[in-house]
């Protein structure tokens, strides 16, 4: 006798094969260059029907809402703390150099969804999200030299974000080394006199 669960069981994980599939399939194509993946696209490339596309989304809003979270799951399990006991050189080197790499892997997904962002409410919550989350970084890692001083962890902040590093890497045309450089020399001239401060 078939058990009735197993069966269900069995639908739900062959519906979520198909849907991690297709937002596998909506950032791979970002990430080879397609800013605007078209769901017929998308749909060749994870090997299923249009039909089984917009049975998992409503549209492509709701796909470019899902690859957002993807995106920002990725990003969690890359992060690394960063000891607060380190010497301040140390951390910001750390810091500096672990933003570059995080923002290099988010890049692809950042120019797409700055296409759409505007029109995405989903999309802006994400971005609420990274901001919150490289707040969190700074003020983990840098406790006592930021302390209270919201300006110092806005100004923070806005350097250590994707629009920074966009301008640096996309608009000057800086290689990933130069524009990590970049950040290190604006993190290093914000914390230093705050550091010197607090001594």
């Amino acid at each position: 006798m078939t058990n009735p669960p197993t069966r269900v069981d069995g639908r739900t994980a062959r519906s979520e094969r198909t849907r991690n599939a297709i937002i596998d399939a909506h950032l791979r194509l970002i990430g080879e260059g397609d800013m605007r993946p078209t769901a017929d696209r998308v749909a060749k490339l994870a090997g299923v029907s249009l039909r089984a596309l917009w049975s998992h989304f409503a549209d492509m809003e709701a796909l470019m809402a899902a690859s957002g979270q993807r995106v920002l799951e990725q990003r969690d399990a890359s992060y690394h703390p960063i000891p607060a006991d380190l010497p301040l050189d140390e951390r910001i080197e750390a810091f500096c150099r672990q933003r570059a790499r995080l923002l290099e892997e988010l890049a692809p997904a950042a120019r797409a969804s700055a296409l759409k962002e505007p029109f995405s409410t989903g999309l802006r919550h994400y971005r609420k999200v990274h901001v919150s989350r490289v707040r969190d970084e700074l003020t983990a890692t840098f406790p006592d030299e930021i302390g209270s001083d919201q300006e110092l962890l806005d100004a923070l902040t806005a350097a250590s974000l994707w629009p920074t590093w966009a301008s640096w890497r996309d608009a000057m045309e800086l290689p990933a080394d130069s524009a990590r450089a970049a950040l290190t020399r604006v993190v290093t001239a914000m914390l230093a006199p705050a550091a010197r401060s607090g001594a």
